[in-house]
């Protein structure tokens, strides 16, 4: 009996989605980084973490393995962020808006038709909460929130094609096959994107390494919060420090108007109207802040992102909005001490 060679067009065997989701967990926290870093928002990230194991399950049968499984899935995880994208604004903190420094004699005022930038807390990046030298697959400076911020200043594709080369490494080929471009279309629209980084993202001042500087420079800012300590506060921050409260569109430089911000506007009144948890977020320190209301409980006020330099604070990016602490897996209110 001849037996017959099998077809060319013979697909793999069909893999449910269960097959796919453990095929690709390995995977899933660069992956979720990258959907974070086209779109800005960890629920929008989660949800085309999702949508990309959806996608690779519909697709599976059809891979030829004519590249890595990696590239493949990250072409999948590229363009389902670009659909999802398509006629959305980007999600801007209030120093990329355009507008000067606020007064801060003037009562902040909410902008609730903002999607604003949101943290990533570091639990969902890296298996310890913090990244590991050893094991690259999420570089702390790939998601550090001023990066992150500045690629919102882009186009879609001039994101998708910039973390493709710069973050992902990819040839430009590859990314020409990706996102259906020339080759010569990808290198034209890279360097715009390199340019208008370069305008965008702001030269951060050197922090200080994870040492005992950096945990007392913390400890201080924790303390004299605490304490309710304006004055101290002011101490701790750089001369030149930028303090911005997403959804209020006003952003605040120097020591001076940072502390005339919280003396005026902070509903706190003494020592122990706040108390601070620790985390962090884009492998950057983050300050749980709660505040004690009417009922002397002490509930979720918002998320200090902190970024801790040489000469004191230089810069606070203050989230506000309690569905953020269900990301950080952080309690809504606080136990008495």
């Amino acid at each position: 009996m001849v037996t017959q060679p099998p077809t060319a067009t013979a697909q793999r065997p069909a893999a449910t989605a269960g097959d796919i989701a453990e095929l690709l967990e390995p995977m899933r926290r660069e992956i979720l980084a990258h959907c974070y870093r086209m779109t800005g928002s960890v629920h929008d990230a989660e949800d085309l973490v999702q949508e990309t194991y959806l996608r690779a399950w519909r697709a599976y049968h059809g891979f030829e393995n004519r590249s890595s499984l990696r590239t493949w899935v990250f072409r999948i995880a590229t363009n389902a962020c670009l659909t999802h994208l398509e006629g959305r604004k980007r999600r801007p903190l209030p120093t990329g808006l355009g507008g000067p420094p606020a007064d801060p004699a003037n009562e902040p005022r909410q902008e609730v038709g903002v999607s604003w930038l949101e943290p990533m807390p570091d639990d969902l990046l890296w298996a310890q909460g913090q990244p590991d030298p050893a094991a690259r697959a999420v570089s702390r400076e790939s998601v550090r929130l001023a990066f992150v911020a500045a690629l919102q200043h882009l186009t879609a594709q001039q994101r998708a094609v910039l973390l493709l080369r710069d973050v992902l490494a990819w040839r430009a080929r590859e990314v020409a096959e990706a996102l259906d471009l020339t080759v010569a279309g990808v290198n034209s629209t890279l360097q715009r994107a390199r340019a208008r980084m370069a305008e965008v993202d702001p030269e951060e001042p050197p922090q200080l390494p994870d040492d005992e500087r950096r945990r007392a420079l913390l400890r201080a800012y924790v303390e004299a919060f605490e304490a309710y300590d304006v004055a101290a506060i002011v101490d701790l921050l750089a001369a030149d420090v930028v303090w911005e409260m997403p959804p209020f569109p006003e952003w605040y430089r120097g020591p001076r108007d940072v502390g005339r911000l919280i003396s005026t506007w902070c509903p706190a009144q003494r020592a122990g109207d706040m108390r601070m948890l620790p985390t962090s977020a884009n492998g950057e320190p983050v300050l749980a802040l709660y505040m004690r209301e009417e009922d002397g409980v002490h509930r979720a006020f918002h998320l200090q992102h902190i970024v801790p330099a040489e000469h004191g604070v230089a810069r606070v990016t203050a989230f506000f909005g309690r569905e953020l602490f269900t990301y950080f897996a952080l309690p809504p209110e606080l136990p008495p001490r």
